[in-house]
């Protein structure tokens, strides 16, 4: 008699459709001393599908309104750069050029200054692109 039971899920989630990647939130910080931060993006990195790319808010009235203090205009041109660097564009200068993960680790190395990066988070998705859209909606939008 066979069992009815399904086969256990592959231990290797590429085997199983999945896609593994990392993350992480980026953050304005207009004033580095006090410590406070304001969430204006996300990074995403696929290593097996050499997927990166980054979603940023790049809408100068929002950025005003939740970001005080900060030049807007600057600030957007560096946040645009940070999306830029993702999608290899030579003009975002020679680390643009490199592998997917040297740039995802440049772009989320620890650095003080007023765009930083969160911690490195972990996920699966069966697709990067939509898995970061859904990432910055929750996340920086703040839509669930």
């Amino acid at each position: 008699m066979r069992s009815k039971r399904a086969a256990p899920p592959s231990a290797d989630p590429e085997m199983s459709g999945w896609i593994s990647y990392n993350f992480a939130v980026l953050r304005v910080v207009p004033h580095v001393h006090t410590g406070t931060f304001v969430p204006v993006g996300v990074v995403l990195h696929a290593r097996t599908t050499e997927f990166i790319a980054a979603r940023v808010i790049t809408d100068s009235a929002h950025l005003r309104a939740h970001v005080e203090g900060a030049d807007i205009e600057l600030l957007s041109r560096y946040l645009k750069s940070c999306e830029a660097i993702c999608a290899g564009e030579a003009s975002a200068g020679p680390i643009a050029l490199a592998p997917p993960s040297e740039r995802f680790h440049w772009l989320t190395a620890p650095r003080s200054d007023v765009i930083q990066s969160g911690p490195v988070h972990e996920g699966l998705c069966e697709n990067p692109a939509t898995a970061l859209e859904e990432l910055f909606a929750s996340l920086i939008m703040g839509e669930i």
